[in-house]
């Protein structure tokens, strides 16, 4: 059977780094109130006239490098984001012609949110499997500081901008779980959560981009729950246990989230992924951003077994089980 497996990874941050300290000169907060609430310290905005798609294509870029491919190997962008450049066209079409790619293959936008880099994982291990691509682009990337509402102390501390990416290469697998590559993706979504976490505006609706808008107490129930199960889903399909896994990627909603689901699922610690402190949450660029920086420092090596998982508006939640 093919597998989808991981050849590189690839992250970037906007060069303006915002503290809590910097933000408390904007709105009625302070470091000790955030960092204790998220475990934030601090997070990325992008520049005026830095857009999702810059973030996007130097995190590709960075990813193709660590594959050691240039950008005619590629033959499928998915690009999860909820803060495009324009309505449209995709926000891909556009890194496509930034990194150079050759014209034709598909290239398309999808919004999940927070889940947004599962559901690309997804999207793209399935046209992999199904043999309509060898080399494909996944990226998550975001520039959610624009959709900030800077008077909501509660929420406008808790996000940041950013993208990663991961390049997925088509390759023989036996089925096994000792294969390379995604094992397995399972993806969900409740609509009838929606107005626990929105953005009050769309083309549709108000003509206008809205900004975010969010329950984060019922947010936080809903989150410990279904990532817990999530989780459990990804291990019972393939005859696992929490005890196989080296690593977890969660997403960097908020760092009780993630030690409340590690606590649930009786995982150690040590095994979890942790970037939120200097990124806070980078809705879809979160889990490819921390799968980065693990891959980058080391910690995270060739033949892993590592679970990634998230939550997003919509509800949409989802995890995938890889072998890097």
């Amino acid at each position: 059977m093919l597998r989808s497996v991981l050849a590189g990874c690839g992250a970037y941050l906007p060069a303006n780094k915002v503290t809590n300290d910097d933000l408390a000169k904007r709105v009625a907060t302070s470091d000790e109130w955030i960092r204790e609430r998220t475990g934030i310290h601090c997070r990325h905005f992008a520049e005026e006239g830095e857009m999702t798609s810059d973030l996007a294509t130097a995190a590709a870029r960075a990813a193709l490098e660590d594959a050691g491919l240039d950008a005619e190997a590629v033959d499928l962008i998915v690009l999860a984001t909820a803060t495009p450049d324009n309505t449209f066209p995709a926000t891909a079409t556009k890194v496509q012609v930034k990194l150079g790619c050759r014209p034709g293959f598909p290239a398309f936008d999808l919004q999940a949110v927070c889940s947004g880099f599962l559901y690309a994982l997804t999207v793209a291990d399935n046209f992999v499997k199904a043999g309509q691509a060898k080399c494909a682009l996944v990226i998550g990337a975001e520039t959610f500081s624009r959709i900030l509402d800077f008077e909501d102390r509660t929420t406008c501390v808790l996000f940041g901008d950013g993208a990663g990416a991961v390049l997925l290469r088509a390759e023989e697998g036996t089925g096994a779980t000792t294969d390379k590559g995604v094992l397995s993706t399972h993806l969900h979504a409740d609509g009838r959560q929606h107005d626990l976490l929105y953005v009050d505006g769309g083309p549709s609706s108000t003509q206008t981009t809205g900004l975010l808008r969010m329950h984060g107490r019922e947010v936080f129930r809903h989150a410990v729950v279904n990532l817990h199960d999530v989780v459990l889903e990804a291990l019972d399909a393939n005859g696992l246990t929490a005890a196989d896994l080296d690593w977890v990627v969660p997403h960097q909603a908020n760092k009780r989230i993630i030690d409340g689901t590690a606590k649930k699922l009786g995982i150690s610690p040590e095994k979890i992924i942790t970037t939120i402190s200097e990124h806070a949450n980078t809705s879809a660029a979160s889990v490819p951003l921390a799968l980065s920086v693990a891959r980058a420092d080391g910690r995270i090596k060739s033949g892993d077994l590592i679970l990634l998982e998230a939550m997003g508006g919509g509800f949409t939640w989802g995890s995938a089980l890889v072998r890097v």
